[in-house]
């Protein structure tokens, strides 16, 4: 009697979709950052260019909390967790069985948006946003490219798992004792 053979796993690797993706994001990120500092001033003085109207606008501000401002205090509980979350989302990609490109992208899109904000804080101990958008007095409050990267990322990747046989346990290589092994 031969014994069981395991289903194949999947490889366990960092994808060059994810990197490559992350490395748009993270350069896209980098240069705006750069040139909205270097046109918009230093933190403390108060500089805002239109793009559409009032609506939208690159303001300069800075931020130690998290995406959109909000726990302003958190910047090195941020560091630890980005630090800790980008080896994790490089290879947990390789854990989700749809091959799909675009959850390729979206994986790319989290790291990117980590690593973004990651090395902000590293550099500065806070993170650059300038994103400004809103009505009037009624703002939103400011972000920046590796913010709206990531919270995209989060979004389109919770939507994914609801609906999808991912959350059933379906990940890939996931060799569950109920199931029968080919023989």
């Amino acid at each position: 009697m031969k014994p069981a053979i395991p289903r194949s796993r999947v490889s366990r690797r960092i994808e060059p979709g994810v990197v490559g993706t992350a490395l748009v994001v993270l350069l896209l990120d980098q240069v705006t950052k750069l040139a909205v500092t270097q046109t918009l001033g230093q933190p403390g003085e108060i500089h805002s260019i239109d793009i559409v109207g009032s609506w939208v606008r690159l303001s300069y501000t800075t931020n130690t909390g998290a995406a959109f401002g909000i726990f302003p205090t958190g910047t090195l509980f941020f560091t630890v967790v980005a630090i800790i979350a980008v080896p994790i989302l490089l290879v947990a990609r390789s854990y989700i069985a749809d091959r799909s490109w675009w959850v390729t992208v979206v994986f790319g899109m989290l790291v990117g948006g980590a690593l973004g904000n990651l090395i902000d804080r590293l550099r500065m101990g806070h993170v650059v946003d300038f994103i400004d958008v809103g009505i009037g007095n009624l703002r939103w409050p400011a972000f920046n490219i590796a913010d709206s990267s990531f919270v995209i990322g989060v979004i389109i990747l919770a939507l994914f798992l609801g609906l999808s046989g991912e959350r059933r346990g379906e990940l890939a290589g996931d060799d569950r004792p109920d199931q029968p092994h080919a023989v």
